[in-house]
């Protein structure tokens, strides 16, 4: 018992002990603090802010104990001027309290952009290249050419338009491509449960164009025709093979099947 009492009160053994003691009690606190820093085990679940004016997607953001932030802005004619057009993250991802949500809004006037230059290009790059500089593609034109999908004409409002050229954000653009007779074929895809821009995509990736995007009756808003879904088209995708250019009618609404994309 005296040689326990002993080593306790040799000073070396009591300042090891002290120490032992000083670094559980910070590591300790430190935990705590964390803890309460980062609300450990919380998660948020990211509200849709998509179309909503920029007051009212900061206040829906910070009910939710989220923050958020201007990151980018594009023009779009139908959707009012500041409205939320994305957002990053994602609605419905769990994120921690307290994280900013990125949002890319509507602005208030239009930019403007140069025309690029999409002859002898394939229409994939001229495709990426209109979208990189937020122009549209629009109606894909064919003709007798030796390389089937090579730009050969590019044109605005119905007249070709020269590399250079000042033009809007959100302008359509038509395409002359090249058209060989030996590899003239394409498929028509299934587009059930896409949403309004993915079936675009999907229909131009194809070679093929939109001939018309048909809502239903309870689509009323721009937001609506955002969150619309495929349940319907015209010609089907049966597998067998179609010409380069077929035009392809889409129908859409609310509730259908889930997006795939």
């Amino acid at each position: 018992m005296k040689k326990k009492q002993s080593i306790l009160s040799n000073w070396v053994v009591k300042n090891l002990l002290l120490g032992v003691l000083f670094v559980l009690v910070v590591v300790s606190a430190v935990s705590i603090f964390l803890s309460v820093r980062t609300r450990h085990g919380k998660e948020i679940i990211v509200p849709d802010l998509s179309g909503m004016s920029q007051y009212d997607a900061r206040h829906t953001a910070s009910a939710a104990g989220l923050t958020t932030l201007i990151s980018d802005s594009v023009y779009m004619k139908r959707m009012p001027r500041g409205a939320v057009v994305s957002q990053l993250p994602r609605a419905g991802a769990k994120v921690k309290p307290g994280r900013k949500i990125a949002l890319t809004v509507n602005s208030q006037v239009p930019k403007k952009v140069s025309m690029p230059n999409l002859i002898h290009v394939s229409l994939r790059q001229a495709k990426a290249e209109l979208t990189s500089k937020g122009l549209v593609l629009g109606k894909l034109v064919y003709v007798s050419d030796i390389a089937t999908n090579n730009v050969l004409r590019q044109r605005y409002r119905g007249s070709d338009i020269e590399p250079g050229t000042q033009l809007y954000t959100g302008s359509v653009i038509d395409l002359t491509l090249g058209l060989n007779g030996s590899d003239a074929m394409t498929y028509v895809p299934n587009l059930t449960g896409y949403k309004y821009r993915s079936a675009v995509d999907a229909i131009q990736d194809n070679s093929l164009n939109v001939s018309a995007v048909i809502f239903d009756r309870e689509i009323r808003t721009y937001a609506d025709s955002l969150a619309a879904t495929v349940y319907s088209q015209r010609p089907a995708a049966t597998g067998n093979p179609v010409v380069m250019g077929t035009s392809v009618t889409v129908y859409l609404k609310l509730n259908a099947d889930e997006p795939k994309q």
